[in-house]
């Protein structure tokens, strides 16, 4: 059977990946309706002219205009800014919507997506981080179906398949440890963006890649896979695995531990989730065993690396919280990117705006809104 989707920020990390998956299937099984990306319109004209969605939708308003020039001759539509994000995403055609665009900016589109009865594939983490509550309980009211695409999420899902009957005991949430795995604080002092952006394991965007680098995109996945399994914060165990085979595991209240491995590739969980619950060979790189060899794990330093221990104190304070945890968070990464700011000065800014932050408990989406902008304006404002 068929799945029309389409595709919140095309032209990212994931976004290409899962036009790899697309190319995979030879079109057969997934037909892409609409596409949407940031700025680069080179990459998405490509991907428009090779795939022949029905609109693409650019966030820069001016950019958009230069590509529906470059596509005035294909029967395409083109739109700009926030309103052609909504309108990818709310597509009559389209059962699913994978929403891969990095930060905040996924949230409106996935509300309006799951009003418009799409099952979400999704990629952009923030968008639970800052108003699980919101999301899981419309997803409930619609009956569609949230399907976890970060490797970890994905692999916790996959172990729960067909054992709903059972109590999740514990998640395992694996961790490779990020690229300063053992390193001290003061070892962190002079860290350089270039060296930042060196992940061990993984090929991602440079904000997930720092992200993993404080170890806060784990600190997300925290928060993540508590909406999304539906359990407390005390049942989620971060366990460095450095060699990133074990995507996560499961442990049942019979003390069975079910974990799901692979290798590191992201096409993997993209697939499962455009395709669940169908699985199909698409000639990917495989897992061998007995090349891999050992397998090892460690516990987090949550002191060297704050921001993994900021994560896990905004889910359990709740509320508006996550949300100034990840808004804080995106321009602490953004500042440090543009070399304003030092690798150990993002935590020091996220736990600063957390302290100045008064927490709205029973939450809609404006006070989710507000107190993202809050959070961004102030970090924007830390001097150095």
């Amino acid at each position: 059977m068929e799945n029309n989707i389409s595709i919140l920020g095309s032209t990212g990390s994931i976004g290409t990946q899962a036009l790899d998956v697309v190319r995979a299937v030879n079109n057969e099984d997934i037909k892409v309706w609409g596409i949407t990306g940031n700025n680069n319109i080179d990459l998405l004209e490509k991907q428009a002219l090779e795939f022949k969605p029905k609109i693409v939708a650019v966030m820069d308003e001016e950019k958009s205009i230069e590509l529906k020039k470059r596509l005035k001759s294909e029967n395409i539509k083109v739109m700009g800014g926030m309103e052609g994000l909504i309108e990818v995403a709310t597509m009559n055609e389209v059962q699913t919507v994978l929403t891969s665009v990095v930060g905040n900016i996924g949230l409106q589109p996935t509300i309006e997506a799951i009003k418009s009865n799409k099952d979400i594939a999704l990629a952009n983490k923030e968008t639970l981080v800052s108003a699980g509550q919101l999301v899981m309980n419309l997803a409930k009211e619609k009956g569609i179906k949230i399907l976890p695409v970060d490797s970890e999420h994905s692999a916790i899902f996959q172990c729960i398949q067909g054992k709903q009957d059972n109590e999740i005991y514990k998640i395992l949430l694996t961790a490779s440890g990020g690229r300063f795995r053992g390193k001290t604080v003061d070892e962190l002092k002079n860290v350089t963006v270039e060296e930042a952006l060196q992940h061990p394991n993984w090929v991602m965007g440079k904000k997930i890649t720092i992200d993993s680098s404080t170890l806060m995109n784990k600190g997300l996945e925290v928060i993540e896979a508590v909406w999304l399994f539906g359990v407390d914060v005390s049942q989620v165990q971060v366990v460095v695995h450095p060699q990133s085979i074990i995507h996560s595991a499961v442990e049942f209240d019979d003390g069975s531990i079910i974990a799901q491995m692979g290798a590191p590739d992201m096409r993997l969980p993209i697939q499962y989730a455009l395709m669940y619950p169908m699985r199909k060979n698409l000639n990917f790189k495989r897992l061998d065993l007995i090349k891999q060899g050992t397998l090892t794990f460690e516990e987090p330093d949550m002191k060297t690396f704050k921001c993994l221990d900021l994560a896990f104190r905004a889910i359990k304070e709740g509320g508006t919280m996550p949300a100034v945890l990840n808004a804080s968070n995106e321009i602490a990464v953004e500042r440090f990117l543009n070399k304003e700011i030092s690798f150990l000065q993002i935590p020091e800014f996220i736990e600063k705006a957390m302290n100045e932050h008064s927490v709205i408990h029973n939450y809609n989406l404006n006070d989710v809104l507000s107190a993202d902008k809050w959070a961004r304006e102030f970090v924007y404002n830390q001097s150095v």
